[in-house]
Parts: C-alpha cells; structure tokens; sequence
C-alpha cells in the first residue's frame, strides 16, 4: 500500500469503525449517562485529571473539544461554568453526550462532522481554548489540515491544549503483565516508523459482536512538536509525564504528553 492509498482508506475506515456501536460500548464502561453524570458532578475537576491543570479555570471561557468522543470532558468543564461545544463524527458519540449533559444539567453543543470539514462560518476565532486528548493524532495521515482548524477556531492569544499518550509507549515499548511484580518491558517498536497500522478501535472491548478495526499513523514527538510550531501555534510548554494511575507501573517510561500553544 502505497502513502497515497494510505490515505484514501485511513479515514473512512475509522468513520465506519466509530459509527458502529459506540452509545453501547460507552454504557458498558461509564455506565448510562445519568450514572455518569452524578459521578462527574461529584468531583468534575478531579475527572479532567491533568487535562484541568493545563486548561486551568474554565469559568466563563468559550472551549472547543476536538473529536470529543462520549463528551465526558466537555461536561466536566461545562459544570466549571465553561461555555463548550464538541465536534465528532460519531453519531453515537452525540447521543451519549447530550443525554450526559442533560443528566448533568449544563448545555453542551455538539456538532456531528468530520473535524477537518467542520464548517466554519460561524465559529472561525471565537474560542479561546481548542483542546484535543488522549489519541487523536493517530487518525491523521497529515497532522496540518488539523492543526490548521485548530488555528482558525481559536481567537487571538487562544489556548490550544493537547494530551495524547507519548510516542515511546506507543510506538516504542510493549508491555506485558498486570501487576507491578510481573510487569515486562520489551523494546521491540520502531520510533521513526510512518506506516499505518491496523487495530482495535479503543471502544471495542466494550462493544458486543466484531471488534471495529480503524487504521493509526503513529507520529513521534518531534513531528508533533514540528507540525504545532509550523502552523502559526507558538508552543509555551511541553510536559512528559509518567503512569498517573497511582499504581508503580511503568516506573521512568513516558505514558503521557501534554502540550501548550498559543495563536
């Protein structure tokens, strides 16, 4: 397969595997939606995790969620009395989330699109903070058409917040074993690879029936880092972060990144 034919098929593989079974899946893991809510209610900063901290106060800030899944997080922030919207292209995702912010009591707008045919027309510089996280990059065979939204939604000064998982877990080391005692490292990937790769959506151990493929471009730090500094994006921080999980797995590897730029 060649870089053209990689991608022609890369998104519509990944729409398809997203529109399928997606409000199910979310109900096996959070549970229904008014569930979730009182859990988010309870303690909605405690649920943003570090993703809080790089946002900082949310309150009375217009906020854009990219490809925001189950919306979780845009709830979380809507109950820190930001005002939020939520683009993705999944219409089980949408279902999922408005009936969370509904169970919450906070409105949430939320667009079903493709992120990159998002029509702009009247939301081009009227956030003042865009934010993506935990495994959005990899669905991108070109992260400029991205970061390119990203740019044109944020008002000037706008914040863009991105945490994904780091690339030396991703695409570097594998891991076996559940517990701190028997937890194995293998250095087997390789860092610099450009390939797409087929896999599980993240959903799908939690869905019922065939497990939904969807095709990843694993990018590296530097190119992340590159591709914001490249689009009119001025980075003001980049942190690497351990596991976060509490438990000591994983000890001195990089789980997490979380990056900060500025228009």
């Amino acid at each position: 397969m060649n870089n053209q034919e990689q991608q022609n098929v890369a998104h519509p593989f990944n729409e398809e595997a997203w529109n399928r079974e997606t409000y199910e899946a979310w109900v096996q893991r959070f549970g229904t939606p008014d569930e979730a809510a009182d859990r988010i209610g309870k303690q909605p900063l405690k649920s943003l995790s570090v993703l809080g901290e790089a946002i900082g106060d949310p309150a009375g800030q217009r906020i854009m969620n990219l490809m925001g899944s189950n919306g979780s997080k845009a709830v979380a922030l809507a109950l820190l009395g930001a005002s939020v919207a939520v683009v993705d292209f999944s219409p089980g995702n949408q279902r999922y989330a408005l009936e969370l912010a509904e169970a919450a009591g906070v409105p949430l707008d939320y667009v079903v699109s493709d992120v990159l045919k998002l029509d702009m027309t009247t939301l081009a510089g009227t956030f003042d903070i865009v934010f993506a996280e935990m495994g959005i990059l990899h669905y991108f065979t070109d992260l400029t058409p991205f970061l390119n939204v990203v740019q044109t939604l944020l008002a000037p000064g706008g914040r863009f917040v991105l945490r994904d998982f780091h690339p030396v877990s991703t695409k570097l080391i594998s891991s076996r074993g559940t517990t701190a005692k028997i937890r194995k490292h293998k250095v087997d990937g390789d860092y610099f690879d450009t390939s797409l790769e087929e896999q599980e959506a993240s959903f799908a151990k939690y869905a019922e029936g065939e497990s939904p493929k969807v095709w990843l471009r694993k990018w590296n730090l530097g190119e992340i880092v590159t591709a914001v500094a490249q689009n009119s994006l001025s980075i003001s921080r980049l942190d690497e972060e351990p596991n976060l999980s509490g438990d000591s797995f994983d000890k001195g590897i990089p789980k997490t990144f979380t990056l900060i730029a500025h228009k």
